[in-house]
């Protein structure tokens, strides 16, 4: 039996997203775009933005959001503290799947980095 993600780290209900968008801060690459906010409640949340008009077919839209699930659960202990939001900001073609993947993980760890920088020695 195949175990799923939970669902008690998905970013939903009322103005989750619209909280992460006006309280977070933003990292752009090239293919995505980070929103991050401090967690309301432990552990953080993930939510995914991917547009019909960046991609048009559905099957498109679910392997990029199936690349970004694994980028982020690679990424979940340092990442607990916080809820993110990841945009795509432009199209990208199957060959280039791949890219957006690494530019996840990236992002990821530049939040934790930034955040490392500023707490007091």
């Amino acid at each position: 039996m195949q175990v799923r993600g939970s669902g008690r780290y998905r970013l939903g209900g009322i103005g989750a997203f619209e909280a992460v968008f006006r309280a977070g801060r933003r990292h752009d690459g090239e293919w995505l775009q980070l929103v991050a906010a401090p967690a309301q409640s432990s552990p953080g949340r993930v939510g995914y933005v991917i547009g019909k008009k960046v991609l048009r077919h559905a099957v498109d839209r679910n392997r990029v959001r199936r690349v970004l699930r694994e980028a982020v659960r690679r990424n979940r202990p340092t990442i607990e503290a916080y809820d993110v939001i990841f945009r795509l900001k432009r199209g990208c073609a199957r060959h280039e799947v791949s890219s957006v993947s690494v530019e996840a993980a990236e992002l990821l760890k530049t939040l934790v980095d930034d955040d490392a920088r500023r707490l007091p020695r």
